[in-house]
């Protein structure tokens, strides 16, 4: 396994130019994957730059890069700020997040986020962490599975869906993915499968990796790690992950609402560069599929903000 296994970097050109790179200046990649993002960061740093970048799942590592200006750090990026300060890395002058699954972890049967290959029902970005897919279906009730898919999946008869599982689990725990689509079959829309499955997948993956809570806390450090005027470039492949990110930059929180202070001055850590998320362009979809859903965000620290160390 190598970075080509991995996926293409999604609108790198875009995301790469967002961030202004500063030849001397530190940049983060909290999302290193295949490490494409990464090396087209280090192309535009001098002797002097410096790229730290976060992933938690064990197999990036052997798409290390070995350049004395990098850093690979195996950790979720929620713990951006406490690594950044182990480091002495604070301020960095930019971060970038490419949100979502790499080819690479679904094209792995032994990961189970495919739906389409046999393997164990996982959905485990880092393998250490206790709780698996399998363990939410066979353990949680009715009402808390229903919660979820409906919440993070979007699944519109989530409720069905939850009782057809604590039924089925009662005659058999579940354990594979095709164990757990066949036994699920009633609750499946015809001629739209795929669809359905990927919904309820996502929903899966996002309550086993706590995908949106980690994603809160990492934007939340952002605002402390970044320094006035640096850039934070951020990709995202759904409408929970985008309305996070669209909210974090316009009010600073996750609700959107702006607070204001005193004197009626809005209180806005950052200011959108982009106005409305940029997509790829038709040229890129067609070679790569898995950008067709991408939305890409990026804003600027405003000076007026300090950076807490």
């Amino acid at each position: 396994m190598n970075s080509k296994d991995y996926h293409k970097p999604v609108m790198l050109r875009e995301s790469i130019e967002g961030l202004e790179t500063n030849p001397d200046g530190i940049y983060v990649d909290v999302t290193f994957g295949g490490g494409g993002h990464a090396r087209a960061i280090l192309e535009r740093l001098s002797e002097n730059g410096k790229l730290y970048a976060f992933d938690q799942d064990p197999d990036s590592q052997a798409n290390q890069i070995e350049d004395h200006r990098f850093k690979l750090i195996q950790s979720n990026f929620r713990y951006l700020k406490n690594y950044l300060r182990y480091y002495d890395a604070l301020p960095v002058d930019g971060i970038l997040a490419d949100l979502g699954v790499s080819s690479y972890q679904f094209d792995n049967p032994g990961k189970g986020f495919s739906i389409r290959k046999e393997g164990p029902l996982d959905l485990r970005m880092n393998p250490e962490e206790e709780e698996s897919a399998a363990d939410i279906v066979n353990g949680y009730d009715s009402q808390q599975l229903k919660t979820i898919f409906k919440a993070y999946g979007e699944v519109q008869n989530a409720g069905y869906l939850a009782k057809i599982i604590t039924l089925q689990r009662q005659q058999q725990p579940f354990t594979t993915t095709s164990d757990f689509i066949s036994r699920i079959s009633k609750a499946i829309p015809r001629k739209k499968e795929n669809q359905y499955l990927a919904q309820v997948f996502q929903a899966l993956r996002i309550e086993v990796n706590q995908e949106l809570e980690a994603l809160k806390a990492m934007l939340s450090q952002t605002n402390e790690v970044l320094k006035p005027g640096g850039r934070l470039v951020v990709i995202a492949y759904h409408s929970l992950e985008d309305r996070l990110v669209k909210n974090f930059i316009k009010a600073g929180n996750f609700g959107g609402d702006v607070e204001k202070d005193f004197y009626g001055h809005a209180i806005t850590p950052f200011t959108a560069i982009t106005r409305k998320p940029l997509k790829a362009q038709e040229e890129e979809v067609k070679e790569n599929n898995r950008s067709r859903s991408a939305r890409l965000r990026i804003a600027e620290k405003n000076h007026r903000y300090g950076t807490k160390e």
